[in-house]
């Protein structure tokens, strides 16, 4: 699966804090091995040094040890859970270094549990296929109900999911997973091994005991699924975030003594460690949403008239989709939701809109049948067929319209839900708020070059206009998107359909200038033609893959057990033991039965064409890659014995595939620097216009002047209105202090994803935040402007990134290239112009542009 900017971004941001926090609690042990006195809380150490900029809040487990716990700010259809599965690969690769274990996977409601157990539970979706890549295809997926064995831990990656509610009572005597059950008594010591539980009491203090600790066998430790969960240290997934911070539900997610608490949220509390922050304009970029969102208030109308304006534009969406399907195969089936005031039986009564009144009248309409509607309530739930049938998406699929209240306010995802009727009462204040995100993904993940099909619809009836942007502004805020609250239009007693956005030119002044500036780029000669260099066609093909070296992957060093938690191996009694005993049990063929299938399952787990299969996004021959996973791991096992190899085969992947990232760009920058050297590749401008080389002539108005930090109006941004590309907290300062230089002459913010963009060795593209000019130093010269810049700016959270230094030697390869006498020897315009490209950091940034603008 190709993942989208924001989200590699996302997985590059967790690795870096993944490697310092192995880093840290490596260092941490062998301090305590010294004199435990020595010990620190590593969690703590390793945020501070991966993530400078952001305030970290300490946790530990309910035993008392250092639990690191982050927190993914991901707003709705950004792909919260994809990014999950991903990033359960990454922790067991980087943290834990194994491919097996548990992870309890945490859900706020009903609705969001059935859907992940479904999704998660089909072979076939990307959430599956992504944690079957990380346990080399043995995933175990159980709920509360369901019994396992230390043989199913060991041999498996266990994915327990759990409802929130199930951890957050108040008495965990209430919880059914802390009662002594009889299904998890091998993971204990037997009942008459006293020392066996005295010593498990010592290393895990917080294990639930029966309260007479003075009987005849002392202490015993309850055989429950609670306990289980504090004996196995599992890694936690919190979705929703958010919603686990009440005491009880903190203390008790603690106490299940996890290694590891990975939260996914749109709006974080303000207590959780936001690693990362991904905005609205990210999802926007990579047309994840459907935006513009149009919202119409009908102030006269009832709310029959209301939900017949929202019929009537479903069906116009729908003739839009056959005509999109028919051209390229791809099927839309809009859906309209709608709110009502009442579902319950006896609830229906004059004065409010029951789900049944919204029914019959739907169904007075002569193109809606019965089977195109759906209520979805908590008590009657007619989309549960729907989802055993394949769900809303399958083909075959009749539903048109889903009545409901409140039960699709959150966790439901359906990218087919285009318009949302509001019927309830005008006084209400909760229902744009609850479902205005529900309707926002983009089909496919991609925009269908049909606005009525890219954009959302919202229909209500006699609210007032400010308070329902209002309204729409909070429910963007609830959903992470606050930055995107000017794609709101709201239209009173008209049509709703999107409108061609209204557009700004270029200021009369710059215009003559900003025509004439042609921005470089590396250029292939092709055929006699100059065009825009590739990374795959250009530089990945061209790279020579016989040259990767994986040779210091041979001696890579495997630990026994690198997370310091129980490895769960089945002796020859069937009960846990010690890895080494477990190991030495099948190497003398003692161990039976269960044992001896654990021990066949091991040997299985090396499978060299899986890695390659796990590999193919960096290594995209699998062939090669089977090769090279076959000459590691052989390597290996010639080294250490094969448990050992096994036990490691995730932190062994994980390695292979930054030892193959580094010899992919070391490879694709040695044929980047040679196309370079031989003249074959030029950093050039070209009097084509290639769409990217060039300011826009035009950009789409924004619902706001922008002001800068004064709250005037900027006075030299190359456009007076912008705003679909709003700009963040250090772009604002930046921009602002650009506006107020008087060596300046224009600046432009440059747009991710449509602008200028420079390309690199790797893959992504780099777009640069500002463009800026500078008038001439003579004050008769004929030119407009003399230099020009092209700025990238770091917080200081990113400044020691691994990719800002390659965005800085790209950026410095480029200003070096700026000055050869030919680079612009295709646009007589640009002829004794100057260019530079330059990376600042938040931390520098006012002195260093002061240092570029004195020149």
């Amino acid at each position: 699966m190709i993942l989208k900017e924001y989200q590699r971004r996302v997985l590059a941001a967790v690795q870096n804090l993944l490697e310092a926090l192995a880093e840290a609690r490596r260092t941490d042990a062998r301090a305590r091995a010294a004199d435990p006195e020595f010990g620190f809380d590593w969690a703590r150490r390793a945020w501070e040094k991966s993530v400078p900029a952001r305030p970290y809040v300490a946790r530990a487990t309910g035993s008392g040890a250092p639990l690191p716990t982050f927190c993914l700010k991901i707003p709705t259809g950004g792909g919260k859970t994809l990014l999950a599965t991903r990033v359960i690969g990454l922790v067991n690769g980087s943290f834990l270094f194994r491919q097996t274990g548990l992870v309890l996977w945490v859900v706020p409601t009903v609705q969001i549990y059935r859907q992940t157990l479904a999704a998660l539970k089909d072979r076939s979706h990307p959430y599956r296929h992504q944690l079957d890549l990380a346990s080399a295809g043995r995933t175990l997926l159980l709920e509360k109900r369901h019994g396992f064995s230390p043989a199913d831990v060991a041999d498996n990656l266990c994915i327990l999911l759990l409802m929130l509610p199930s951890a957050n009572r108040e008495t965990r005597e209430q919880l059914r997973m802390f009662r002594d059950s009889g299904g998890f008594d091998r993971f204990f010591p037997a009942d008459h091994d006293a020392a066996g539980h005295r010593a498990l009491l010592e290393r895990i203090p917080n294990l639930d005991t029966f309260d007479d600790a003075g009987g005849f066998w002392g202490r015993q430790i309850k055989t429950s699924l609670g306990n289980t969960l504090r004996l196995l240290r599992p890694l936690i997934v919190l979705d929703e975030g958010h919603k686990a911070y009440s005491h009880n539900a903190k203390a008790t997610l603690e106490g299940f003594n996890p290694c590891l608490i990975v939260e996914l949220s749109a709006t974080p509390a303000p207590q959780a460690n936001v690693l990362i922050e991904v905005l609205g304009r990210d999802l926007h970029a990579e047309e994840m949403i459907k935006l513009d969102l149009h919202v119409g208030n009908r102030s006269g109308a009832s709310w029959q008239d209301t939900l017949l304006a929202a019929v009537e534009h479903r069906a116009k969406l729908e003739e839009r989709a056959r005509r999109h399907a028919a051209a390229t195969g791809l099927r839309i089936r809009p859906i309209c939701l709608i709110q009502v005031e009442r579902t319950g039986r006896d609830q229906r009564q004059p004065g409010v809109v029951h789900a049944e009144d919204a029914r019959e009248y739907l169904l007075q309409h002569p193109a809606v049948n019965p089977e195109h509607v759906a209520v979805k309530t908590s008590a009657r739930d007619e989309l549960k067929e729907v989802d055993d049938a394949g769900g809303l998406l399958a083909r075959d699929c009749p539903i048109r319209f889903i009545i409901t209240k409140q039960a699709l306010q959150e966790g439901w995802d359906c990218a087919f839900a285009y318009v949302l009727a509001i019927l309830t009462r005008p006084g209400s204040k909760t229902a744009l708020t609850q479902l205005v995100g529900r309707i926002l993904r983009q089909p496919y993940a991609r925009k269908t070059g049909d606005r009525w099909l890219d954009e959302s619809y919202v229909f209500c009836f006699r609210r007032r206009g400010a308070e329902l942007l209002q309204e729409v502004r909070r429910g963007f805020g609830r959903e992470g998107l606050g930055d995107l609250q000017a794609n709101v239009v709201a239209v009173e007693d008209g049509p709703l359909q999107p409108d061609r956005p209204a557009a700004r030119r270029q200021r009369a002044r710059f215009r003559r200038a900003a025509r004439d500036l042609v921005l470089p780029a590396f250029m292939i000669r092709d055929r006699g033609e100059w065009r825009p260099a590739h990374y795959e066609a250009d530089l990945l093909a061209r790279a020579p893959w016989d040259e990767v070296d994986v040779s210091p992957l041979f001696d890579l060093p495997l630990g026994e057990r690198p997370d310091g938690s129980l490895e769960l191996q089945i002796g020859v009694d069937g009960r846990v033991e010690s890895s080494a005993a477990a190991d030495a049990a099948r190497a003398s063929g003692s161990a039976a039965g269960s044992a001896a299938g654990s021990a066949a399952a091991v040997d299985a787990r090396l499978d060299h064409a899986f890695a390659a299969g796990h590999l193919l996004d960096v290594m995209p021959n699998p062939w090669r890659g089977s090769a090279l996973a076959r000459r590691v791991f052989g390597a290996l096992l010639e080294r250490h014995p094969r448990p050992l190899v096994v036990r490691n085969y995730g932190f062994i992947l994980e390695e292979m595939r930054k030892r193959l990232e580094a010899e992919r760009d070391r490879l694709a920058r040695g044929v980047f620097t040679g196309l370079l050297e031989t003249g074959a590749m030029r950093f050039i401008v070209a009097a084509n216009d290639l769409g990217f080389n060039r300011l826009p002539r035009q950009v789409r108005a924004g619902a706001a002047r922008p002001a800068n930090r004064d709250g005037g109006p900027f006075q030299l941004d190359l456009f007076d209105r912008t705003g679909d590309d709003p700009m963040n907290e250090l772009e604002h300062r930046v921009a602002t202090f650009l506006d107020r230089q008087e060596r300046l002459f224009f600046w432009y913010r440059n747009r991710a994803r449509k602008d200028y963009y420079v390309q690199g060795w790797k893959r992504g593209r780099i777009y640069a935040d500002f463009i800026f000019t500078l008038k001439p130093d003579e004050p008769d010269s004929t030119d407009a402007f003399h230099q020009v810049f092209v700025i990238e700016t770091k917080g200081l959270h990113l400044q020691a990134a691994a990719d800002t230094t390659y965005k800085r030697s790209v950026f410095d390869l480029c200003s070096r290239h700026a000055t050869r006498r030919d680079w612009a020897e295709f646009v007589p315009a640009m002829r004794g112009k100057s260019m530079r490209f330059e990376v600042v950091d938040e931390a520098e940034w006012q002195r260093r542009l002061t240092e570029l603008l004195a020149g």
